[in-house]
């Protein structure tokens, strides 16, 4: 037998007989084995990044690049605010184009800020007044440079404008301010002619028609509707009018005056009821009949009231702006036996003043149908007893 070999750690083993042999062993001893070297494989080396180079600064150095740093950017940030405020220095390197554009728009933009603002109107409250006697909503128009139809509004009185009464307060509103127009402006013919025509308002009653106001005023129907901005020849109850007195035809002849207006309807009486009975408890007796339309100035309406159970010797004549009428209670019967009155009202136009200044009156429309009523006088007497 062969001597054990003491194992070693740099041993290996024959591949024929498995004898344990030196590491560094080209033939085995026992069986003659050509035996090759054992060739130890390398292991792959890792796969390593490529590395960024490297560069070490003393403290000295860093400082100073730090500081040349901070510098580099104080000196950009002062151009930029110099150019900011509007210096009119040369704009410092790295300052687009786009930029110095935008800022040039901006102080151009300025320049609006320097334009005087408007002055606006200020609101005024409106007026206070007191219907006093003969007072009509076209005359407190009128007088106040206002349309009729602001004053309806303001103190929410009926379309028609016919109740208003003495000592009743009013909300007059302010005229709205006409700015004054240039000393160099002038009118043109045409503004000039619509500026002075005269002009009345016209407040449309029941069963009106365009065409029944255009023969009531002379006016043609086309002015009417120009003036007024009507693109129709419908008119609606309480709707005001302008009618411009300026465009009626003017009479033939070497010296054409206008025309004067057509008569009014007669008046339609309202009270009291035809027949109607007052007795000693009737101090007064108040009569009230339709309006016919709006009066203009020179117009008003007549009142003829007559005692005919005393024959024509008793009789009053009164005139009224008003659509009512209070009889006095001096017009009472001064007897104890009831007396029938009979009255009937129209329309008449002052056409000047007499020689002791009363003024006359001419006709212009026509006589309402006459009503009569009874009023009793004073207290029968007692019949003597026998």
């Amino acid at each position: 037998m062969s001597p054990e070999i003491t194992s070693t750690p740099n041993t290996k083993i024959c591949p024929t007989c498995g004898t344990r042999l030196a590491e560094n062993a080209t033939r085995c001893l026992v069986c003659g084995t050509e035996l090759h070297p054992t060739v130890e494989a390398k292991k792959p080396a890792g796969v390593r990044a490529s590395h960024m180079p490297e560069i070490t600064l003393s403290l000295p150095a860093a400082l100073g690049l730090l500081t040349i740093f901070l510098i580099v950017g104080a000196v950009l940030v002062f151009a930029v605010m110099r150019m900011l405020g509007g210096s009119t220095t040369a704009p410092a390197q790295g300052v687009t184009p786009t930029l110095t554009a935008t800022m040039t728009a901006e102080l151009t933009s300025t320049e609006a800020a320097t334009l005087t603002p408007i002055p606006t109107a200020t609101t005024q409250p409106p007026l206070d007044y007191t219907v006093a006697a003969g007072d009509t909503c076209t005359s407190i128009a009128l007088f106040f440079n206002v349309s009729v139809q602001s004053i309806i509004v303001l103190n929410n009185l009926p379309v028609a404008c016919n109740t208003l009464s003495i000592g009743q307060p009013l909300k007059i509103p302010y005229p709205t301010p006409t700015p004054l127009p240039q000393a160099t402006v002038t009118l043109d013919p045409v503004s000039d002619a619509i500026a002075k025509c005269e002009k009345v308002i016209y407040t449309v009653q029941e069963n009106d028609t365009l065409g029944s106001i255009s023969a009531n005023y002379a006016v043609p129907a086309e002015a009417i509707k120009s003036y007024n901005g009507l693109s129709t020849d419908t008119v609606f109850l309480g709707m005001s009018l302008i009618v411009p007195l300026c465009e009626r035809a003017a009479t033939p002849g070497p010296t054409p005056t206008p025309t004067t207006p057509p008569p009014y309807p007669a008046p339609n009486l309202l009270l009291p009821a035809d027949g109607a009975s007052f007795t000693l408890a009737n101090i007064n007796i108040t009569l009230q009949w339709a309006s016919i339309g709006t009066l203009r100035d020179n117009e008003t309406y007549i009142i003829v009231i007559e005692d005919v159970t005393e024959g024509e010797g008793r009789r009053l004549v009164d005139y009224v702006v008003d659509t009512k009428y209070i009889v006095p209670a001096s017009f009472r019967p001064k007897d104890n036996a009831p007396h029938i009155f009979r009255w009937h009202v129209s329309t008449v136009r002052r056409t000047g003043t007499d020689d002791q200044g009363q003024p006359i009156w001419n006709k212009a429309g026509e006589l309402s149908t006459p009503r009569v009523f009874s009023w009793q006088g004073v207290a029968p007497e007692a019949t003597p007893k026998p």
